[in-house]
């Protein structure tokens, strides 16, 4: 997965409660209790998080679990970096949302990126698949990482 020949000399933890957590052959994991997010940098944890959804997880968070969801971006704001890596397309969220979605509209979903987007500094990331997200995890990780570290450990 890492583009470069050796592996950066950085841990990636891994909340404990990510249920289907991503791995990176070559990159050490630790798994422990973070404060926001599921994914992080080991030292940084204060400083950078990232959640993932699956967009059936997605518009369920961004519905029913609204209220939930705005105090994860609440603590995630906190954090000089935090984003939301969701594994789907903008396309397919918008246009294809799961069947067992209901009383959900796509405009509604779109409208909350946004609103969140600009009400708590969290990126958005929408990858294609769950391999195209992990792998934007790793890269948003990994830069976070070689910015604040100037890439020493």
């Amino acid at each position: 997965m890492p583009d470069c020949k050796s592996a950066p000399a950085f841990s990636i933890v891994v909340d404990t409660r990510e249920q289907t957590p991503y791995s990176w052959p070559g990159i050490a994991i630790e798994r422990h209790a973070l404060s926001a997010g599921d994914y992080s940098v080991a030292g940084l944890e204060s400083r950078i998080a990232i959640e993932r959804k699956s967009l059936i997880d997605a518009y369920g968070t961004f519905g029913r679990g609204r209220a939930r969801f705005e105090r994860e971006l609440a603590r995630l704001a906190r954090l000089e970096f935090a984003a939301v890596v969701i594994e789907a397309s903008m396309a397919a969220a918008l246009f294809c949302p799961p069947s067992r979605v209901q009383r959900f509209t796509p405009k509604c979903f779109n409208r909350a990126v946004i609103a969140w987007s600009q009400r708590f500094g969290v990126h958005f990331w929408f990858c294609d698949s769950r391999e195209l997200a992990q792998r934007q995890v790793f890269l948003l990780l990994e830069r976070f990482w070689r910015d604040a570290t100037d890439g020493k450990r």
